[in-house]
């Protein structure tokens, strides 16, 4: 694991430096070179996690907590990475109004998938009162 955590700020830190070098002569390639960088991160976590995931999907289902709330959370930590990754590459653009955006619909989202989860809530309340 601390391989691979080294790996990637390596390769992070590598990106970072090709993407300032690039920004002097071209912003659309050094807008290009950031967002392959996260996508190849991304995609690396993905792998990476996979088992983690599965893990901690069996640990919830022994506790006896419903398979729909597991996706919801996995969902939730979902759209929390992209709107973060999306908000930063947005900002470091120099589109902070485009960042912004970003967040709302992030939060649009979280709140929308979050609804199962209120509507149990309520009913839970109703059944004990």
């Amino acid at each position: 694991m601390v391989d691979n955590c080294f790996s990637s700020a390596v390769f992070c830190t590598a990106s970072a430096l090709l993407a300032v070098i690039l920004r002097q002569y071209n912003r659309e390639y050094a807008m290009l070179t950031a967002l392959g960088s996260c996508a190849a991160v991304l995609c690396a976590f993905a792998v990476m996690a996979e088992p983690i995931i599965s893990d901690i999907g069996e640990i919830f289902e022994q506790a006896g907590i419903s398979q729909d709330y597991i996706s919801l959370i996995f969902k939730a930590a979902a759209i929390c990475l992209i709107t973060q990754m999306t908000c930063e590459i947005c900002r470091d653009s120099g589109e902070n109004a485009i960042a912004s955006a970003a967040e709302l619909w992030g939060r649009g989202a979280m709140t929308f998938i979050s609804l199962p989860v209120v509507r149990a809530l309520a009913e839970l309340i109703t059944d004990i009162m």
